[in-house]
């Protein structure tokens, strides 16, 4: 399985189970990705993406999301989508 780099986690809500991501390159909804870290192994298939509370299909680099994630996800955790 190949993976690239998409972005970095900057922030995490844990009430609402909300990782906030820096992105490097284009994500869309119903990509598999990986979250990784020191302490954080995730992988899962993007269900729903927002930019300033607005629900997106597709965010590009440059632009921040929010991404609601099935794990606890930590700062400069790296985002990669799979293929």
């Amino acid at each position: 399985m190949e993976k690239k780099l998409v972005g970095k986690v900057t922030h995490y809500f844990t009430k609402i189970g909300v990782g906030v991501i820096e992105l490097s390159d284009e994500l869309k909804v119903g990509d598999r990705i990986s979250i990784e870290g020191p302490t954080t192994n995730l992988e899962q298939v993007v269900e729903s993406m927002q930019i300033e509370h607005e629900d997106v299909e597709v965010a590009k680099a440059g632009q921040a999301i929010g991404l609601k994630v099935d794990q606890r996800v930590r700062e400069k955790d790296l985002v990669y989508k799979l293929s």
